[in-house]
């Protein structure tokens, strides 16, 4: 018989404790970028595309120039969704062996096998992480497409609401989903840890966030 003697109350502390750090340093970032927009890379970013949506619909020539970067972008959001979903569906192959791999995937744990139903909720979070990056990349291509279609429209055949401002805005909420998409990716690190152990997510959190502070960091 399996042994299922261990306190949940333990694998919630472990894995709460770990959520709770990164929720914190999320909130902290935000608070600084609020105070300083410049703080963050996220918040330098939004000033440069916005810079760049007026420069480049201030100067028709660069048309050509604006089509090229916005495919970059469409191209990479592209290519992280369709991740995505062959992240989604090695999940839900992952899903049916549950019971054949998951006492070995656990054997480091410091609390031992866990119930098959807590076993279950780990594989749905990872499961909705990645179709939250899914749909986020998926809206990113989106916003690109439609910014290409308006960037690159000469002054005189410009609808009213197709303004500089308009689309910086529309390019800043492409820019905003893709970067929730990435955030997406790395919280699968802790949660794919979470499968082995609560111990090895907690690990996992406190040494994401250092590396995420170098990313978000613009000085």
């Amino acid at each position: 018989m399996s042994n299922w003697s261990n306190p949940p109350s333990h694998e919630w502390f472990w894995t709460s404790t770990g959520l709770v750090l990164l929720a914190l340093y999320y909130l902290w970032m935000a608070w600084r970028t609020w105070l300083d927009p410049l703080f963050s890379t996220q918040g330098v970013n939004r000033e440069a595309r916005r810079a760049w949506a007026h420069h480049i619909m201030a100067d028709p020539g660069l048309g050509i120039l604006a089509v090229q970067t916005l495919r970059n972008s469409t191209m990479s959001a592209t290519f992280l969704a369709s991740t995505a979903i062959l992240l989604i569906i090695g999940v839900l192959n992952l899903s049916g062996k549950a019971d054949q791999i998951s006492a070995s995937w656990q054997a480091l744990s410091l609390f031992g096998q866990v119930d098959p139903r807590l076993w279950d909720i780990k594989l749905l979070a990872l499961l909705i992480d990645f179709f939250v990056a899914f749909f986020s990349f998926a809206m990113s291509v989106r916003l690109f497409n439609h910014v290409g279609y308006q960037i690159t429209l000469p002054p005189a055949l410009r609808p009213s609401v197709v303004s500089p401002e308009q689309v910086a805005r529309h390019l800043n909420r492409a820019g905003g989903f893709y970067s929730i998409g990435m955030r997406a990716y790395y919280l699968c690190v802790p949660l794919v840890f979470w499968l082995f152990g609560p111990q090895f997510m907690l690990l996992a959190c406190l040494a994401l966030i250092p590396i995420l502070y170098a990313a978000d960091r613009a000085h």
